[in-house]
């Protein structure tokens, strides 16, 4: 016998159901910022309504709207049933949610049982398979032909450079040319960004001995130790960020958007700061042309990145084009 519970009752939209050890959760027909930070927040203590569960189960048969704060929602309640050794399995996802899961690899850490009511029938179609909408500048197709045609150029431009640059990299000292990292884009996706090696080979494993002087979840520091005296002039110049116009070209990065995020600054994020993923990351953006060199808190980063999702037009991507060209050829341009 299922047992409803209404005491203290639950936000709109979300109902628990429990039975035989299983809980069952059926989540809102929309899972962006607001319903997440809520799921976010009630998760453990509705979890804690029982003292004898063996399985949760999240219903998303009422769900067709998932956003990337969604998408955080759901990677912190993965967490927690981890720590609780709960096993946790998806029912009824629609094909947009699911290829929201799909894309963000949590198909993988999330089971999604296929012969569950809600699923739609029928193969998807061309509509179906269209990106989940987060943000209008994901689905446009001018800023994609932007990107490409930007990124094309961008690539030549590093083939012309490729050899120099190699080589003083070389001279410097020994290591990789190019230097990649997992960083985190659209839905919070991981993907490889690529860039001219700036650093020591070991810069990663040093990183612990060097302090941050930017507060939040993110690294900075102004003077650097691992940086090394071709990748200072590298960053001064913006050169080291050249092979990124490939993660452009196939479509991991724009030309324009937010700063890319490392995974380990996610894990620290509060489920709204995951709006930043509603768009891109770009290989620049406002916070670019804003002083990046100089932004040492997290929530201005945060700031600048909604700033953009909601100035966002074509026009406002050439004007940001035009405004990182002026700072790259200003005598302040570069990251520290």
């Amino acid at each position: 016998m299922a047992v409803s519970l209404d005491q203290p009752p639950l936000p709109a939209g979300f109902l628990l159901s429990a039975r035989h050890g299983t809980l069952i959760l059926r989540l809102p027909p929309r899972l962006t910022v607001a319903e997440a930070v809520t799921f976010r927040q009630g998760f453990p203590d509705w979890l804690d309504r029982f003292g004898d569960l063996r399985q949760v189960i999240l219903d998303f048969g009422h769900t067709s709207v998932i956003d990337s704060s969604g998408i955080g929602a759901l990677v912190g309640a993965i967490r927690i049933a981890r720590e609780r050794s709960l096993p946790l399995e998806a029912w009824s996802v629609h094909r947009q949610v699911a290829l929201a899961l799909e894309m963000t690899g949590l198909e993988k850490v999330l089971p999604v049982v296929e012969h569950t009511q809600g699923l739609l029938p029928h193969p998807p179609g061309r509509e179906d398979q269209r990106p989940p909408l987060t943000h209008p500048s994901v689905r446009s197709l001018p800023k994609r032909l932007i990107d490409v045609a930007g990124a094309s150029l961008g690539l030549g431009v590093t083939a012309l450079l490729f050899v120099p640059i190699a080589v003083a990299i070389r001279l410097d000292g020994p290591g990789p040319i190019l230097f990649s990292q997992t960083r985190c884009g659209w839905m919070g996706r991981h993907f490889r960004i690529w860039k001219f090696r700036s650093m020591v080979s070991n810069a990663e494993q040093l990183k612990a001995t060097v302090p941050n002087q930017a507060s939040g979840a993110f690294f900075k520091n102004e003077n650097d130790p691992r940086i090394t005296r071709v990748g200072r002039f590298l960053r001064r110049t913006s050169l080291d960020e050249l092979p990124q116009f490939w993660n452009v070209l196939i479509g991991d990065m724009s030309l324009i958007g937010t700063r890319p995020a490392t995974p380990d600054e996610v894990r620290r994020y509060a489920i709204p700061s995951w709006q930043r993923f509603d768009v891109k990351p770009g290989l620049s953006g406002e916070w670019q042309v804003s002083g990046r060199s100089s932004i040492r808190e997290f929530q201005d980063v945060i700031r600048l990145d909604l700033r953009y999702q909601q100035n966002w037009s074509l026009a406002y991507d050439l004007k940001l084009i035009l405004r990182t060209f002026m700072v790259l050829f200003s005598k302040n341009s570069g990251a520290a």
